[in-house]
């Protein structure tokens, strides 16, 4: 997400995102409501925040007959398409995804990740690097120049990309179930290394209790050389100019077929990637640098060159999509639209509702967290709460003076803790809600557990844990067996 509004942003040329910059809006404060792709998505698909859906992991989204913005768009004569990654009904993440959310819970660490890598493919100039993304594109492109082109009534098309996501690497070997950052020197010498920013590297010792199992769990509490770090940014930035050049193809078909002047585009992101912030990588987590998505809209009415400050999130797309389609807005979603900020002249009635709020909610309840955690943005403040809001340390952060979330000034504001949980406890009853994943997480595994009969123990020893659990298999067992 920094990537696209930081005016400090050296490391890496994104041309795409900096047309729709000028020709269109950037959100500089748009979160995802749940760090990880289903729920997530869930969240941008159904309008609604991942505790109303349910969406619980990566293995839980949204019932598969739910019915979207898209859906009631058709309903009212839209041509629909989508193309690429959906995910929000279940992400057929393998078993050792959901068991490794499930066993969250039991008093054991375990590594689930391989140690994060790099990896250089292809040839110097080879520019289709994530080959599966650029036939989706390839389709979406296709589709404008041979289908929306003719269509009399309007379309709206759906485009899923995986990258910038690093690629899962064999589950076998030294580096078995590790995440590689993969990306051709065409896309890496697209990256100023100069520019790119080493994150301090916290002390284990120092370490948030949740931050250090999420270190853990994703391999990253060893020893990561500057270099490595610097190499694990650096390819990750080249991944982004990749993408970058997808979305750039789609704005060239519609450029080409003279579509571009009347239709709306808008650029998001599920989640970020924490790139080593934080001693750690991938996403699940409340730093900026996972939970702070990209969101850029540009088309026809809507303010050009513009920066919006406002908090938003992804169940604010669901209204909006219905707001451009002059569809009525259901009264029960989490979201409002974005119209109002995006056109010329803010409309001065707000919405039935009454004004968006001046908050955004974020919740996470999958694997690499050892708890359900919540998160509420507003003004400068990060407000983190864990759990029942007790039994682990909160963390509040003030963006402004530490926009690197270094300092964690719970203890020193108890008032503002106080104030920012009170407003948390109106909007969700997180108590609750994550009593209810706990019960959720057991029950889950417990079916499985006896789907496997006799061949339980094996198969768990299997997972991408295995390395770690094969030291002391009686243990692990006996953990399980004690929370069960």
């Amino acid at each position: 997400g920094r990537l696209t509004f930081l005016p400090g942003n050296q490391t890496v040329d994104l041309p795409s995102i900096n047309f729709m910059k000028r020709h269109g809006t950037v959100f500089l404060n748009a979160y995802t409501n749940s760090p990880i792709c289903c729920p997530s998505r869930a969240a941008m698909w159904s309008g609604l925040f991942t505790h109303i859906t349910e969406s619980w992991n990566n293995f839980k989204g949204l019932d598969p007959d739910y019915v979207t913005w898209m859906d009631l768009m058709e309903k009212h004569g839209y041509h629909t398409q989508k193309f690429g990654k959906l995910d929000f009904t279940s992400g057929h993440h393998s078993v050792s995804n959901r068991v490794e959310a499930w066993t969250r819970d039991v008093n054991f660490l375990l590594r689930q990740e391989g140690r994060p890598m790099v990896k250089l493919t292809g040839h110097r100039k080879q520019f289709r690097v994530m080959e599966t993304d650029w036939q989706n594109t390839d389709k979406a492109v296709n589709w404008i120049k041979e289908e929306a082109v003719n269509f009399t009534q309007p379309f709206v098309l759906y485009l899923g990309l995986n990258l910038p996501h690093p690629y899962p690497s064999p589950y076998a070997g030294e580096n078995f179930g590790s995440s590689t950052f993969l990306t051709s020197l065409y896309w890496l010498e697209k990256v100023n290394y100069e520019a790119i920013k080493i994150p301090k590297w916290s002390p284990l010792s120092e370490m948030h209790p949740v931050d250090y199992y999420s270190s853990y769990t994703k391999n990253c509490t060893g020893e990561f050389t500057k270099e490595e770090v610097r190499n694990i940014r650096a390819f990750y930035y080249a991944m982004c100019a990749e993408t970058d050049a997808m979305l750039g193809e789609i704005i060239s078909a519609l450029r080409d077929t003279g579509l571009l002047g009347k239709t709306i585009v808008i650029f998001t992101a599920d989640h970020g990637e924490l790139a080593m912030e934080h001693r750690q990588f991938y996403k699940m987590s409340m730093y900026e640098g996972s939970s702070h998505i990209p969101l850029l809209v540009m088309g026809p009415g809507l303010r050009e060159q513009h920066q919006i400050p406002n908090v938003v999130s992804l169940v604010d797309i669901y209204p909006t999509m219905l707001d451009i389609a002059r569809i009525p807005v259901p009264q029960n979603l989490s979201g409002y639209s974005l119209i109002p900020l995006l056109r010329e002249k803010a409309e001065s009635k707000a919405s039935s509702r009454g004004p968006r709020p001046s908050w955004v909610l974020s919740e996470f309840h999958g694997c690499n967290v050892n708890s359900s955690v919540y998160m509420l943005r507003t003004g400068k403040w990060k407000y983190i709460t864990y759990l029942d809001g007790s039994s682990v340390l909160p963390q509040l952060f003030d963006l402004t003076a530490d926009p690197d979330e270094l300092t964690n000034l719970a203890i020193k504001f108890p008032i503002t803790v106080h104030s920012l949980d009170k407003i948390l406890r109106s909007i969700v009853n997180y108590p609750k809600v994550s009593s209810s994943v706990r019960e959720y997480n057991k029950q889950q595994f417990i079916s499985w557990k006896q789907s496997l009969g006799q061949n339980y123990s094996s198969v768990i020893a299997n997972l991408r844990w295995h390395q770690d659990w094969l030291k002391d298999q009686k243990k692990y067992e006996n953990a399980i067996d004690e929370w069960l």
